[in-house]
């Protein structure tokens, strides 16, 4: 394995990082997607199985005035190579980013000899690169037809993966493990561990107008109600789920009774249990604000990740990764995260998971984002030691 170190090429690395890079990928930008698919397509071509671009999901969302509408979203990447393996593992990414075409931070920039500064340096086209060069790295080891896999790079996983969850949930069935190319949830490469899980939702309040003073009591305001939702569901906040309402759409002129308001929130499930029970609660709640209120109450949307606890399984992989990185002179460690990712999706299918194998670096998420380019080599090699392990029988 140590030849297989040798042979991954850091630079080559850091130029397809510094490509995809300098191509804007948010989530909404279609034809930034749509070239990026292109030149993934391309460098994944390099392993001997068959490439393919995936159409989305069709996805509803709810428009500010209540009405529903179809949100487009760019195409996934799937490779599938040796299918017929008896043992497959699962490897999976994204090649959206959350900077839109219109946002400021478009650019590189070097803050020393060893940092890029970047969109989406490090989450996550440096875990692609990450990806790709472990798998092409593996392919070179006596092991590879030992193993097969698939790899997924969907399009929308910084808005919860609402358009590949079901190419998740089919890519992940009988696998024996998964790897998810997030970053490191810490610049030394500290991993993720267990995570809570995430949900949006939007309320649609649909009450009755009026002028507000020739006869306002004609009236059902969609506002009045939907704060009354608001600190009643800030109520239902325990140790095990936070309830964040985000935003409150509606309303019109002063004298006008408001007829329609949408309210948007988030919750964050720590177990199962908390989202169900919340879930149930949810729907007790809406019928108490349609009475009180006399207003009609619309849920969208609801949990799309689930809590993703570490099972006996899921800790035997990261310890496997541990111990692949102390053969490569790496010291792994993990902690908890309140972060949600795709490897929440993959352990609910009951597939074991480690879903930071990415790059070292930081900020992400912000115009500060940064990759520690020598993690795209070392991070490589970790993935490959650890697959061709997965090759060799390990986690039987």
């Amino acid at each position: 394995m140590d030849g297989t170190r040798a042979t991954i090429d850091s630079a080559q690395m850091l130029a397809q990082v510094q490509a995809w890079s300098a191509l804007n990928t948010g989530t909404a930008n279609l034809a930034g997607l749509g070239e990026q698919a292109a030149m993934l397509a391309e460098a994944f071509g390099a392993l001997p199985g068959t490439v393919e671009l995936v159409d989305p999901a069709p996805v509803t969302a709810i428009a500010a005035d209540g009405s529903a509408y179809e949100k487009p979203h760019g195409q996934h990447l799937v490779v599938r190579v040796r299918p017929q393996a008896n043992r497959r593992i699962l490897l999976t990414g994204h090649m959206d980013t959350v900077f839109p075409a219109d946002h400021p931070f478009q650019r590189q920039t070097w803050l020393d000899g060893e940092t890029l500064n970047g969109p989406g340096v490090a989450d996550m086209k440096g875990g692609i690169a990450v990806m790709l060069h472990a798998l092409l790295a593996f392919e070179g080891t006596a092991h590879a037809s030992a193993l097969g896999y698939d790899v997924l790079i969907n399009s929308d996983e910084e808005t919860g993966s609402l358009a590949s969850a079901a190419l998740i949930a089919e890519l992940a069935a009988g696998k024996l493990a998964a790897l998810t190319y997030e970053p490191a949830a810490l610049p030394d490469g500290t991993l993720a561990h267990d995570r809570g899980g995430t949900g949006n939702y939007s309320i649609t309040v649909t009450g009755k107008s009026a002028h507000a003073g020739r006869n306002p009591h004609e009236g059902r305001n969609a506002i009045v109600a939907a704060a009354d939702l608001i600190l009643r569901l800030k109520a239902l906040e325990t140790g095990e789920i936070t309830i964040n309402p985000a935003r409150l759409e509606g309303g019109a002129a002063n004298n006008v009774v408001p007829d329609t308001a949408v309210l948007r929130f988030n919750v964050r499930p720590r177990t199962t249990a908390a989202a169900e029970a919340f879930d149930d609660h949810l729907n007790a709640l809406l019928r108490s604000i349609a009475a009180a209120h006399d207003i009609a109450a619309h849920r969208h949307g609801g949990v799309t990740r689930p809590p993703k606890p570490v099972d006996a399984r899921a800790q035997a992989l990261f310890d496997l990764v541990r111990q692949c990185g102390a053969e490569l002179g790496q010291t792994i460690r993990w902690q908890a995260s309140g972060g949600v990712c795709d490897g929440n999706n993959i352990a609910a299918c009951g597939v074991p998971v480690v879903d930071t194998m990415g790059v070292r670096g930081g900020a992400i998420h912000s115009p500060d984002e940064y990759l520690i380019v020598p993690s795209l080599a070392e991070r490589a090699a970790l993935s490959a030691r650890v697959i061709e392990r997965l090759a060799q029988g390990a986690l039987q």
